[in-house]
């Protein structure tokens, strides 16, 4: 994954809350296979009517917004099912970051596996940058190493668990993170031979045990 530092970009508001993974990504969407990229479908039936036309109050549909990486929404965002597919279709729309009060869980992990930075700001800050952006601002600083916000003078912190910080630093998944431990693992492993040496599985040869 690509490492998440400092991102400069354009953000798009969704003045929403409780922007569930089924709003996300549409459950009838998910038959077709990631290759074609989801992020076409993100938000879709807030963004278009039933018969395909599109919705003129979409802020992501906005030309201001256009290229946007940073989504600013309301509390209890990515709630609901645990789709990854949700996230898919943020990622291939182009988004890096969702700055919002509270996430879903599963949703922040699945995020964070993906190199999504979700982004815990105080429901105050969020309304401050809302209604900042609704008045025409559009580019903003997501500083990831000093965890702040900065925005036409503004400087809001968030907040984000320790090891998932570190993981998007370093574009780490799961794998790397482990494998960032490994002198710390091989010396506990040798340690605990010598102190268990019963406990050691037998040393691989070319003949039958």
């Amino acid at each position: 994954m690509q490492p998440f530092t400092t991102l400069a970009a354009t953000a798009c508001p969704l003045p929403l809350a409780n922007v569930d993974t089924d709003q996300l990504i549409p459950a009838r969407f998910m038959k077709r296979p990631r290759s074609e990229g989801y992020g076409r479908f993100l938000l879709h039936d807030l963004r278009f009517a039933e018969d395909g036309s599109p919705l003129a109050h979409s802020p992501i549909d906005r030309p201001e917004r256009a290229g946007a990486q940073v989504l600013v929404a309301r509390r209890n965002f990515g709630s609901g099912s645990s789709r990854e597919a949700a996230v898919y279709a943020l990622v291939d729309a182009g988004f890096r970051c969702v700055l919002a009060p509270s996430f879903g869980d599963i949703f922040s992990s699945n995020a964070v596996n993906n190199g999504l930075l979700p982004a815990r700001l105080e429901e105050d800050g969020v309304e401050i940058l809302l209604s900042w952006l609704q008045a025409g601002g559009q580019r903003l600083v997501v500083d990831l190493t000093e965890c702040q916000v900065r925005a036409d003078g503004l400087t809001l912190p968030f907040r984000i668990d320790p090891v998932w910080r570190v993981k998007l630093l370093n574009g780490w998944n799961d794998l790397d993170l482990t494998l960032s431990h490994a002198e710390a693992i091989t010396a506990f492993a040798a340690a605990d031979a010598l102190l268990r040496p019963w406990a050691q599985l037998p040393a691989a040869s070319g003949g039958r045990p």
